[in-house]
């Protein structure tokens, strides 16, 4: 989770070794491993209780926080009341005005005890966080997607029984 323009969906895009193209996140995108709120989630205090109600759905939390960004939006120890581990992701480390010492340090203020560093469109630093996270990066083919349309599908039918 992270505010809008933070590089969620940048960030999935490389993850997946997808070719990095901007679409503004206008809904929940669920993918095999990622949930990739809308930046507005975390930046409108009414739809937090959302961002909670997902974080049961994962067994990682991400807090995003681009490098080149004036402020934070994680308070102080927000991470206390995550029921799953949360770790941190400053992305944008290239950018311009980045700033990443500040940004880790606001994470691990916010209780990240874990933070990474990416760029998504250099792919810097994403193994670190592929290998942390303990699954391999998907390869770009038909064949991978066919079959997670088909165990989507699989998975739909199962849960209307």
């Amino acid at each position: 989770m992270g505010r809008s323009g933070a590089g969620k969906t940048t960030l999935t895009q490389a993850l997946y070794g997808e070719d990095i193209e901007y679409h503004k996140t206008q809904y929940v995108n669920y993918s095999q491993y990622i949930i990739d709120p809308p930046g507005e989630y975390i930046e409108d205090k009414q739809f937090g209780f959302a961002l909670a109600l997902y974080s049961y759905e994962v067994d990682v939390i991400g807090f995003i926080l681009a490098a080149n960004e004036p402020f934070s939006l994680y308070s102080p120890a927000s991470t206390a009341t995550a029921t799953r581990e949360v770790i941190g992701i400053v992305t944008q480390i290239n950018a311009e005005g980045a700033d990443p010492a500040l940004a880790k340090e606001w994470l691990e203020i916010a209780g990240c005890e874990k933070v990474f560093f990416v760029d998504s469109v250099t792919r810097e630093g994403l193994d670190k966080l592929i290998d942390y996270l303990g699954w391999d990066e998907p390869e770009k083919t038909d064949e991978k997607k066919i079959a997670a349309k088909k165990q989507k599908t699989a998975k739909k039918a199962k849960n209307k029984e």
